[in-house]
């Protein structure tokens, strides 16, 4: 428990502190404790000793500024300077350096790290804390059995457990245990020493057998009782140094290391008093564990609660990081000693510069931030994203839980998560409850819990005495919630109040109360911290907008909410969007890339960003806000960032809506808007796409970058400049080029085409031995040309791959088929744009801007929308904000209610709009159809709310295809957009076009425009020559496939007779065997491999074999010889030497192979097999099935276990 020496909290904390701290945490402790575990390296010989000094490290100021980093793909680090020693023992000489170890990533002002010129950030994990656990379960007789789970810093667990007979038992692996006293004795006790230091010896005398006893007569005994049951190893062990070592690898230290945390753990819960530096399990701690497990047999003691935040622990951003460059300098470890006895091999003289390489560090921090579950791509879609993406808390990840492993109870929110895990915000879908997020004034602790702060009320005290309090410590204190109290200080002697007390929530007098929450938001965060009448919202709809404003896109002109709760500046200031004046001054300079301020003798330069691009492809832009010549302070804003407006968060729009059907356009959660929208920019918003392209070095040389591209129409080449690329403010469309390149390629003579050949011979012009790869727009992508970066790879080669990167900006207006929001979980899609004068419109005549739908209101129980609604009608009004905490009902009942009906008779009043505020219908009023004039039957709500324009839009979701590629197996189109694929007309489709009964389109679509290929050709050249398109005469493709399944299951389709039937053998090689010239049978594949591994060929009779299935190119043979497709003068059809046909390759897809099978199989689920063919029994038995029960014996071997059914079905055929 710790005090704050202010009496009372002036402003909430930083909402990026957690990142910051546990950064500053690895830089100051972090590696100082790794660099103390480096050894002393020596040789082979013991000459020459080579150390790291701790005490003298640094870490240098970046080469490159930030926005360089991540324009140029590099990484924004820090050069780790270490001073290191050489010694040589026999001159007692030594050499001292400051050596260069590596480079490790620095954290931003946003609480990020920029790798490979990507954001990324770190999530916290939330894992089970070391220690000991108790338990209890039933066991198949109904009665407790307790167990005792020990787990180790490294998050593997070991087991002691209590039997009915009071004998205890260490489980070391999943399947073995041992007594407790072979455990005891092989870690170094003996017997007097185990007896001496339990509570209850007879227990342990009780089993202490002959057997036993011989178990435990010596520690080498033990040692090779326990190897035995640990390692799973039969016969008789002999104890040696290296049994020790493997058991001292592979159990003590994974299962027995219990870290500081663990050590700390262990002895609260058994009452030890073991020095903290002692981090291993020790024979003391396994005694006091066994003594506590008798207790609670006996009914003494407490079990544990796992899920309790006590038992878990935080692995923050400093544990993980630390971790890492732990695992980075063993590494260099490694690396050293093979440097030093490489040189005193080759008898070379070492320095530490030379022994010593950056590659180990660099490498592992890489590739931590690569490939690390826990760190992850920064999301950057708005400014709330960013903040919110670094305070959320993992079970996942290494040492954590699965999505599909974790129970109900681990997912579930726990009484100890108040003040400290958000109760609302969590993903959707598999990982609910595993992601969580950091409420708004948690803290983590210095052993790695969550800390949440409360008032201490006391009488001693007459101020506010602030306390941090772990998820232990606040079970022992009466917590009273944030309600009235803690403002009406006059009536505090005559309440009666619900207060939290061991987990149980009571009702007693305030006397009683010892602490107090501190403010409304405290067991939120953020994101469920920004909904306005949240307390009117179920659970449900809360983290459906919790998650959903994170995904609303930055508007061009944004606009502050009218209701908000008042978090909306804070998360605006840490979200580092907004341009914050570093010290106070006067402007003299503004423009849009900078700002310069004058104060105290010195100019300062704040640059702003300026079309910046998201990871989302947002538009991340600052607009200066102060004018030329005016004072600023310091910490005043100077510049809005995106989605912000006057320094508060501003994700979306105030809008006129009404809730009503309209026509059947907004049936299920559709949502019917104005034009308005559309031509006044209301929900516009700027997207800046990157594409990119490298130049490499092929093996006929470089490639080039150049803007003359032969065979290319000039238009595509018209935005281009001398250099080949795209030039700044162009406009360009699909299919432009944005960047000319030219690969060189070797071209054989006999592939030029005649023409080409003819200007070779006659004129000796040379002809292109180049083939463009251009950079193209592709398809769905327009806009204006922002930016353009040719970037050069820093290396020590002559050729330096180049990358040329073009921003192209798109200006998105609000459309049919894009997503939008409120802040209460409502959402829906756009399904019609309305003109302005066939909407409803207001008494005053103003149309209203959306028609949302009222019946996703009561279902939901969202109903904190509607109070949001109108009092930002009355806001609207009387230009007013309101800003309003959560669980306003705690000062007065109904105050919701009254505060909204108030402002809104006060905005009727004001404007003298009597409609505003109607005491029949209060909320509601009469709108007339912007059709007809006529007024609606029923009253409607109408309002203001805040709507968000969400990331999830139409443009990058509508998709079409008229030609593209397809799969080879089926020969239907490819399925994604990303792979310019189409959609293939399924079951259901069919239904509906013979419903309508268009039978040509019809047969299109399931032969002309799918799979199948003759027509398809044939429909290509018959479009461009002219005339009509002839039927196809046989099956598609996907048929034909069909048909070759059924084959490989030895199933025969006959679409004559509609039958589906089993067939013989001798059918099933009629399929596929062919008789050579020479006589030869082939069809049989005999050999398991598919292509020979020395000629890269298919080999023969095996899975690819060109005998049975065809060649690989049409016409050759594996021989290399050729012959004319369809030319019947040509003789032989069969090359004499490899046996392959002389066909067209596409015969692969029709021709088959058989094998045949070592052991007989039969189909034993087809009811309508002949009794003469199968027999069910124990193998030997003649006894037949009668076709009367062969039903009833199929179903009894259908339900055998799979590994009996091979003894009980063999085939007679």
């Amino acid at each position: 428990m710790l005090g704050d020496e202010n009496e009372a909290m002036s402003t909430i904390p930083g909402f990026n502190q957690i990142q910051f701290e546990g950064f500053c945490r690895f830089i100051d402790q972090g590696l100082t404790e790794e660099l103390s575990k480096f050894p002393k390296i020596e040789d082979t010989d013991h000459e020459i000793e080579f150390q790291l000094f701790v005490e003298r490290y640094q870490l240098v100021e970046p080469l490159i500024k930030e926005r360089n980093a991540v324009y140029e793909s590099l990484t924004y680090s820090s050069e780790l300077y270490v001073s290191a020693g050489l010694i040589w023992k026999t001159s007692r000489d030594m050499q001292e350096q400051t050596i260069l170890i590596g480079n490790i990533p620095l954290m931003n002002s946003l609480g990020t790290s920029i790798v490979n010129g990507i954001y990324r950030i770190v999530i916290n994990q939330i894992l089970q804390s070391p220690g000991i656990y108790y338990r209890s379960e039933l066991d198949h007789n109904g009665i407790s059995v307790y167990t005792g789970t020990i787990i180790s810093d490294w998050g593997r667990r070991s087991e002691l457990e209590i039997d009915r007979k009071a004998r205890i038992w260490a489980r070391v692996s999943r399947k073995q245990k041992i007594s407790i006293l072979v455990l005891s004795s092989a870690m170094g006790s003996n017997l007097r020493e185990i007896l001496d230091n339990v509570y209850y010896p007879e227990i342990f005398l009780a089993f202490l057998n002959d057997k036993e006893r011989k178990k435990i007569g010596s520690k080498e005994n033990s040692i090779l009782e326990f190897y035995q049951q640990f390692a799973c190893v039969g016969g008789d062990p002999v104890f040696s140094e290296s049994l020790c070592k493997e058991l001292q690898k592979k159990f003590f230290q994974q299962k027995c290391e219990l870290g500081r945390i663990g050590r700390r753990n262990m002895n609260r819960r058994l009452n030890l008093a073991i020095p903290q530096n002692n981090t291993f399990l020790l024979p003391r701690d396994i005694l006091a564990a066994a003594d506590h497990l008798i207790g609670l047999k006996f009914g003494m003691g407490t079990l544990d609660d796992m899920n309790h935040l006590k038992n878990k622990r935080i692995r923050s951003v400093a544990d993980l990081l630390q971790d890492q460059f732990g695992l980075s300098l063993v590494r260099l470890e490694n690396v050293v000693r093979g440097t030093i006895c490489g040189a005193i091999r080759h008898k070379l003289i070492p320095t530490p510069q030379n022994l010593v390489t950056s590659t180990p560090l660099t490498t592992t921090f890489e590739s931590f931030f690569g490939l690390h579950p826990l760190s992850q791509v920064l999301d950057r879609t708005n400014p709330l994203t960013q903040i919110v993406h670094g305070r959320k808390l993992s079970y996942l990840g290494p040492g954590g839980l699965t999505g599909r492993t974790a129970s109900f109870r681990i997912r579930d929110i726990h009484p100890s998560h108040y003040g400290r895990i958000c109760p609302i915000d969590t993903s959707e879908g598999i990982n609910v409850g595993l992601i969580g997020s950091l409420a708004i004034h948690a803290r983590m602790g210095h052993w790695g819990s969550l800390e949440s702060p409360f008032y201490e009320i006391s009488e001693r005290s007459a101020g506010l005495r602030l306390l941090y309090l772990s998820p232990g410590l606040d079970e022992y204190y009466m917590l009273a919630a944030g309600n009235s109290l803690a403002l009406n200080q006059d009536i505090q002697e005559e309440q009666v109040v619900p207060a939290r007390y061991r987990q149980e929530f009571l009702t007693i007098a305030w006397e009683r109360v010892h602490l107090r929450s501190i403010f409304p938001f405290q067991y939120f965060s953020i994101g469920a911290s920004l909904i306005p009448f949240i307390e009117h919202n179920d659970a449900n709809r809360a983290l459906m907008s919790s998650n959903m404003q994170r995904q609303a896109v930055p508007l061009s002109r944004s606009e502050k909410c009218i209701v908000g709760t008042g978090l909306e500046r804070q998360a605006a200031l840490d979200s580092g969007a907004l341009a914050i004046a570093e010290a106070g001054g006067k402007i003299i300079y503004i423009d849009t890339d900078k700002i310069l301020v004058s104060g105290n003798g010195d100019t300062l330069s704040i640059p702003l960003v300026m079309y910046q691009r998201s990871n989302k492809n947002t538009c991340m832009h600052q607009k200066p806000q102060v004018g030329l010549g005016k004072s600023i302070k310091k910490g005043q804003i100077l510049a809005d960032g995106a989605a912000t407006v006057g320094g508060e968060l501003a994700l979306g729009k105030n809008v006129l809506v009404a809730y009503m059907p309209w026509e059947g356009y907004n049936f299920e959660d559709a949502v019917l808007i104005s034009e308005r929208l559309v031509y006044e920019d209301i929900y516009t918003s700027f997207h800046i796409r990157k594409y990119e392209i490298q130049t490499h070095v092929t093996s006929q040389g470089p490639e080039r970058i150049t803007n003359e591209i032969p065979h290319l129409e000039a238009h595509l080449l018209r935005n281009l400049d001398k250099n080949g690329i795209v030039m700044l403010g162009s406009w360009v469309e699909t299919s432009d080029i944005l960047v000319g390149k030219l690969t060189p390629q070797m071209v054989k003579e006999s592939s030029y085409a005649p023409e080409d050949r003819l200007l070779r011979a006659i004129l000796g012009i040379q002809v292109s031995t180049s083939k463009e790869t251009c950079l193209k727009l592709p398809i769905g992508g327009r806009g204006r040309v922002i930016d353009v970066r040719w970037i050069q790879k820093r290396g020590g080669s002559s050729y330096k791959p180049e990358t040329i990167r073009v921003y192209i900006s798109q200006k998105r207006e609000i459309k049919v088929g894009d997503k939008v929001a409120g802040r209460h979980g409502n959402k829906g899609i756009i399904s019609k744009i309305l003109p302005r004068q066939d909407m409803p419109y207001l008494q005053d005549g103003r149309p209203v801007d959306m028609v949302f739908n009222p019946l996703g209101v009561p279902s939901r129980m969202n109903v904190g929308q509607m109070f949001e609604c109108s009092l930002g009608l009355a806001g609207g009004f009387l230009d007013r904000h309101y800003r309003i905490a959560p669980f306003d009902e705690r000062y007065e009942q109904e105050a919701s209610r009254k505060l909204v009906f108030s402002e809104l008779y006060e905005a009727s009043k004001q404007t003298a709009n009597p409609w505003v505020f109607e005491p029949e219908y209060p909320g509601k009023s009469r709108i007339f159809d912007g059709r007809t004039g006529n007024p609606f039957e029923q009253p409607v709500i109408i309002g203001k709310p805040y709507i968000l324009k969400l990331i999830h839009q139409v443009d990058d979701k509508i998709h079409g295809r008229s030609s593209g590629h397809y799969a080879l197996v089926t020969q239907q189109p490819l399925r994604g957009r990303a792979k310019q694929g189409g959609q293939r007309v399924g079951e259901m489709e069919v239904w509906a076009l013979e419903g309508f009964g268009v039978a040509h389109i019809l047969q299109e679509m399931l032969t002309y425009k799918s799979d199948h290929i003759r027509a398809r050709q044939e429909v290509l050249g018959t479009t461009i020559i002219g005339g009509t398109i002839p039927n196809p005469e046989d099956a598609p493709e996907s048929f034909r496939l069909l048909v070759r399944e059924l084959r490989s299951l030895a199933l025969e389709l006959n679409h004559f007779l509609l039958r589906i039937g089993l067939v013989s053998p001798q059918q099933i090689s009629t399929w596929a065997a062919k008789i050579l010239p020479n006589g030869e049978i082939v069809g049989e594949v005999t050999k398991p491999y598919t292509f020979h591994y020395k000629t890269n060929k298919p080999e023969k009779d095996g899975l690819f074999c060109e005998r049975i299935f065809g060649p690989i190119k049409s016409g050759i043979c594996a021989c290399g010889n050729y012959r004319v497709i369809g030319d019947e003068k040509e003789d032989p059809k069969f090359c004499e030497q490899c046996g392959v046909e002389f066909v067209d390759s596409r015969i692969r897809r029709y021709q088959m192979g058989y094998i045949k099978l070592a052991c007989p199989v039969t189909h034993i689920r087809n009811e309508k097999l002949s009794s003469q063919s199968i027999q069910l029994g124990c193998p030997g038995s003649d006894m037949p099935l009668s076709k009367s029960n062969m039903k009833l014996r199929i179903g009894g071997v259908v339900n055998t276990p799979q590994s009996k059914k091979g003894e009980l079905i063999y085939d007679n055929s």
